[in-house]
């Protein structure tokens, strides 16, 4: 008889690096161990209540269907929340309402390529990048950063000569995911510079646009240049601390553009009625509430570099933003060190869990000695946290 089979867009979607760990970790929890959990970017830090009440305060009696691209109040507050941004040109129509940042980049990325085109960006990257692009049919093409630097972006001439027929846009993510790297107004116009050179697209990943701690994160959308090329990819996950809420936008100037991912907004019919309403009322919020997180993480990023500096080996550089380190650790196989801490390690009962350093490569044997640390619990955890990691890498070491 028969068997049916997966598609190749099944068996070539790779499964989430950042997830792949978890096995372990439930393991660990049943034996008993408190398990720190470093590996991925779910901020602890409390979601505004006026994002509750908003959702209590709903009076329909049906939770209907709503414009594809959003509703008109949450339209209307994220183009306000832009314009505080310093992006007054843009308008309510230059702006679509996906069910979170996830969907903004799939939507993205297909409206801007067909099966077999490639999109260049800089590894180490965001892995689902790799997932989404599998599930278009497209290649991600990288351009390696190097970590001696702090991931700096590659030079005009290392990103040219990855650029074929098949290249349609260039991805970036600026308050990086996975090095905390902010790029500077130099290399955010080596980016428009090469999109006008080469008529590419420019999809900028924005998600952390507040998480910059020294110099303001610069936004694609600010160059009038490019028009026609930026696309902001953006999410309320992270700035507002709902990641499960699942709400974020899509953002261009190019009409073309925005009428070809409503399209595939209707097809999939609306974003979440309820979460919009209190999404609404949370981007009201305004500074305050940017400013007390916004502290907090940059003592966070201070008290986990000083105490991974303490560890003999460790290489990392202060990163500018987001809530993520890229470190180097002593160690010949991350994959099989962040196994170990897991499955085989523990001190006085706990462990760490971080996200191993290949999966945010395209290129095979690159990361292999780095690890994402997200530095999304309090300044004591992360305190314990190193502390493990110092006794553990001595002990990986000796055995």
């Amino acid at each position: 008889m028969k068997q049916p089979t997966i598609s190749q867009r099944g068996y070539l979607t790779p499964a989430s690096p950042i997830r792949k760990l978890a096995p372990y970790a439930e393991q660990a929890k049943k034996k008993g161990f408190k398990v720190y959990h470093l590996n991925i970017g779910q901020p602890d830090i409390e979601t505004p209540q006026e994002f509750f009440n908003a959702i209590h305060q709903y009076e329909e009696k049906v939770v209907a269907y709503n414009p594809s691209n959003g509703i008109p109040i949450f339209l209307k507050q994220l183009r306000d929340y832009y314009h505080r941004c310093n992006l007054t040109h843009l308008e309510t129509e230059d702006i679509m309402v996906t069910t979170g940042g996830s969907e903004a980049i799939i939507f993205s990325m297909m409206a801007v390529t067909s099966p077999g085109d490639e999109i260049i960006t800089f590894e180490p990257f965001y892995p689902n990048y790799n997932g989404f692009a599998s599930m278009a049919g497209i290649k991600i093409v990288p351009v390696g950063t190097d970590p001696h630097d702090g991931y700096r972006m590659p030079s005009k001439e290392d990103i040219e000569k990855m650029i074929t027929e098949k290249t349609k846009a260039i991805l970036i993510c600026s308050p990086n995911n996975p090095t905390g790297t902010v790029f500077n107004h130099e290399e955010m116009s080596r980016i428009k510079d090469i999109a006008i050179k080469h008529g590419l697209y420019v999809l900028s990943d924005e998600v952390y646009r507040e998480f910059a701690f020294e110099n303001p994160a610069i936004s694609i959308l600010s160059f009038p240049e490019l028009a026609d090329h930026a696309i902001v990819m953006d999410s309320l996950s992270k700035r507002y601390s709902a990641c499960g809420a699942r709400i974020g936008c899509i953002v261009s100037k190019n009409t073309e553009f925005m009428q070809t991912v409503l399209k595939f907004g209707q097809a999939r019919l609306c974003p979440p009625t309820l979460e919009q309403i209190g999404s609404a009322a949370v981007v009201e919020v305004g500074d305050k509430y940017f400013d007390d997180m916004l502290e907090e993480y940059k003592q966070r990023r201070n008290v986990l570099y000083d105490g991974l500096m303490q560890i003999e080996g460790v290489e990392v550089k202060k990163p500018g933003g987001a809530f993520y380190m890229m470190v180097t650790f002593p160690v010949k196989d991350i994959e099989d060190f962040t196994r170990w801490l897991l499955a085989d390690f523990d001190d006085n009962g706990e462990t760490v869990m971080m996200a191993p350093g290949p999966g945010f490569y395209a290129t095979t044997g690159r990361g292999s000695q780095e690890a994402r640390i997200a530095y999304v619990l309090n300044q004591t955890d992360l305190l314990r946290a190193v502390e493990i990691l110092k006794k553990a890498v001595k002990t990986y070491n000796c055995k």
